[in-house]
């Protein structure tokens, strides 16, 4: 059972109490369960490192991801595993709805509003970000706005705010991290209203069809081809450049585009400035990613 000093925990359910049911046979733990598939079923809920409400958060789930459950408490907290990139964490039971209807499309502007019927005029009862996935039965139309209606009467949503799931709007993910440009840093953060910087790499790669890792050093040890992170002077668009705790991607040969906590915003800067300021706290690049 030694492996289970080796499993990453960020990415596999186990606790010496409990652990997933496909874990049994490498790790140890008191007792085993299957999960329940669920998906969430508010527009974003934190992902914490514990059930308690001041505990850190480590990411975020956004509507209609689905989830395998492995335990519920009487305190409205549940221990989850995200099906988008294997993330554990806890989350509240109140965020989670059953896996059907399964969505049908997913939400391709940075924001959107959620209304309760197809109508501008009233009050929006959530905002959904990019990447949120719905489940559409149809459409109508209101004073010349299309709206696309949720599945059991859910609300609705202005229709060109959507796509369907596997339509691609585009094959350049650093124009879809553009539009992130200036939304607050936010630890743990996976929406328009606050990213960090593997969050927003893994975002703007989804919207073109590539799953990437959660945490940078995640992204930094798998993610596409791995390139020489000396070699500075081959660099283009697209390609990510890691350090130890950090990642970005690069808008051009000479610029950086990145949810930095120095900025506390999603920024573009000078590649060269960016390289001597973490230089300071971090070194230098430890990695260098071409996703495509």
């Amino acid at each position: 059972m030694s492996e289970a000093r080796e499993l990453d925990r960020r990415v596999n359910a186990v606790r010496p109490d409990l652990a997933d049911r496909r874990l049994d046979g490498r790790v140890s733990a008191a007792r085993f369960v299957e999960g329940r598939p669920m998906r969430i079923g508010l527009p974003s809920t934190p992902i914490r490192r514990a059930p308690r409400s001041d505990a850190p958060i480590d990411s975020e789930a956004l509507m209609g991801e689905g989830a395998l459950v492995f335990e519920e408490t009487i305190e409205g907290w549940a221990w989850i595993q995200l099906d988008t990139d294997s993330y554990v964490g806890y989350v509240a039971s109140e965020a989670l709805a059953p896996m059907q209807p399964s969505p049908t499309h997913r939400v391709t502007a940075l924001r959107t509003f959620l209304y309760p019927a197809a109508d501008m005029k009233l009050p929006p009862i959530g905002a959904l970000s990019l990447g949120s996935r719905l489940a559409i039965t149809g459409e109508t139309e209101t004073r010349g706005t299309v709206f696309s209606l949720l599945a059991g009467g859910a609300g609705a949503v202005v229709s060109r705010h959507l796509a369907p799931l596997e339509a691609r709007e585009t094959q350049d993910f650093v124009t879809v991290a553009e539009r992130f440009l200036h939304v607050p840093y936010l630890w743990g953060g996976r929406t328009s209203l606050g990213i960090d910087c593997s969050g927003l790499v893994q975002l703007a790669l989804a919207e073109i069809g590539i799953a990437a890792p959660r945490d940078s050093d995640q992204q930094a040890a798998g993610l596409g081809e791995a390139l020489d992170p000396a070699d500075l002077a081959s660099l283009r668009r697209g390609d990510l450049i890691a350090w130890k705790g950090h990642i970005g991607m690069l808008q051009d040969a000479d610029t950086l585009l990145h949810a930095s906590g120095y900025h506390m915003e999603v920024v573009c800067e000078p590649l060269t400035g960016a390289l001597h300021r973490i230089a300071a706290t971090s070194g230098a690049p430890i990695a260098i990613r071409r996703p495509v």
